[in-house]
């Protein structure tokens, strides 16, 4: 197959060249029909997340896949007014059946940073609609993705790798799912505004929390992450007050003292009556006093509490991931031998057409002879007699021509074409030949009779 894949990820570039490398997505329709001009091809998809950036292409018959890769790979450079050399350097590509995996591996995950996001999948069944809308999806391109798509989706169902957390902002929010039963009925604090906390109040959203408070030391970052999740921004001097509501508290500061003490939350325990709290305690210093983990009906963790929940994950994660590779191998033969079966459609499609004008020929030939008044039965077995005779024409001469040139190899793979046996030794035979009609062929193509009597075309 023709089928090419390049790029850079977070395994072969800095972030300093793959955030220079990026196509916006309001450039992508223009990007995809520059590169097909530039480089002369039909088909190219780009992917383009903050990890990676790739294209996938069909190259012409009879060009080079490899001079092909270099020329998009210069593209890109020039696009992004690069050097080539440099880009280069951190570039990698793939040929064919080995760029097929590459392609199935990035859709399921098992080439990510994260092993096993989920992310990476919607991405690139974006950027194959988008390409398809920009038109530089073909038949090959278009038969490939789906099946890439097919492949990874049995990988997320046959297998455990995305079900695990792996970040700590969302082994936090998984911590919360297993000790309330209905996140729907419970109230989140976060304590922080930073990167690790949006991604820990959009998790809480996505799990269905129904209300977030969101503490900082400024009022103004507070409200703006607030406004991203219809949450509520207040002061770090309000969190006593929000205690008495929240059921989970997850902080991330950069507080070099500890934000909540053991008499703040005692307090408010008695007053809650002993509802439990789950206080997840992310931030280096800590944020939460390690005394306020004593208390009854509270449950602190620590960031390497969450880290070893991680760590574990990834290991599972890992394990998993041998059984997506076999999976995907599958998958890849499976579509490969499908594809190689499409070049016998049009050598079996003229053969059908040719064996039908044979039929159509002695059916007329026969109907002409019924309409004289020949007896019925010899007309049957006439037409029997000549489109078989036909039919075995060609082959025939093929095989005797075969021989003739010791060309042993396409005997053996004409009698796997044509279902044939290979005959019995003479001695073997001797009993049925002296019972066989005198008219036969020299090739007998027939299939195995179900019995024992030994039929012969004429």
């Amino acid at each position: 197959m023709n089928l090419i894949a390049l790029g850079i990820n977070h395994n072969s570039a800095a972030v300093e060249v793959r955030e220079r490398v990026a196509f916006a997505p309001e450039q992508a329709g223009e990007a995809l029909e520059d590169a097909c001009e530039a480089v002369g091809i039909d088909e190219v998809v780009i992917l383009s997340t903050c990890n990676r950036t790739e294209l996938y292409a069909i190259v012409p018959e009879g060009l080079s896949l490899a001079d092909k890769a270099v020329q998009l790979i210069d593209w890109m450079a020039n696009y992004h007014h690069l050097s080539a050399q440099e880009l280069r350097h951190s570039a990698y590509h793939f040929e064919a059946e080995r760029a097929l995996h590459h392609v199935v591996q990035v859709a399921s995950g098992l080439d990510s940073m994260v092993l096993g996001e989920p992310q990476i999948f919607g991405q690139l069944k974006s950027a194959f609609a988008v390409a398809t809308d920009a038109g530089t999806v073909g038949t090959e391109l278009g038969r490939l993705f789906p099946r890439i798509f097919s492949i990874a989706k049995r990988v997320r169902t046959d297998t455990a790798i995305g079900e695990n957390p792996v970040s700590v902002a969302y082994a936090a929010v998984d911590l919360a799912s297993h000790i309330f039963t209905d996140l729907s009925k419970s109230n989140a604090l976060l304590v922080g505004a930073g990167e690790t906390i949006e991604l820990v109040a959009r998790h809480l959203i996505e799990a269905g929390v129904s209300r977030i408070v969101i503490a900082n030391r400024t009022l103004g970052r507070a409200r703006e992450l607030a406004q991203k999740f219809s949450a509520e921004a207040v002061l770090l001097s309000e969190i006593p007050e929000q205690l008495l509501d929240a059921d989970i508290i997850i902080t991330s500061t950069a507080s070099q003292l500890p934000i909540l003490g053991k008499g703040a939350v005692e307090q408010a325990l008695k007053i809650r009556k002993h509802r439990p709290f789950l206080m997840v305690d992310i931030a280096v210093p800590r944020d939460i006093e390690a005394q306020v983990g004593d208390l009854r009906d509270v449950y602190l963790y620590s960031v390497d509490d969450l880290r070893e929940i991680v760590d574990q994950n990834l290991r599972s994660r890992r394990d998993e991931a041998s059984k997506a590779d076999e999976i995907i191998a599958e998958g890849v033969l499976r579509f490969l031998e499908e594809r190689r079966s499409l070049a016998a459609v049009d050598v079996v499609k003229e053969y059908r057409q040719m064996a039908e004008q044979l039929r159509e020929q002695e059916l007329q030939r026969a109907l002409r002879g019924l309409s004289r008044g020949d007896d019925p039965g010899q007309a049957l077995a006439q037409l029997a007699r000549g489109l078989t005779n036909k039919l075995i024409h060609a082959p025939t001469a093929g095989l005797k021509q075969a021989s003739i040139d010791g060309r042993q190899d396409l005997l053996e793979n004409a009698r796997k074409l044509l279902g044939v046996e290979k005959a019995e030794p003479a001695a073997a035979q001797s009993a049925s030949d002296e019972s066989a009609s005198d008219e036969s062929t020299e090739f007998d193509l027939a299939p195995p009779a179900p019995t024992t009597d030994t039929r012969t075309l004429q």
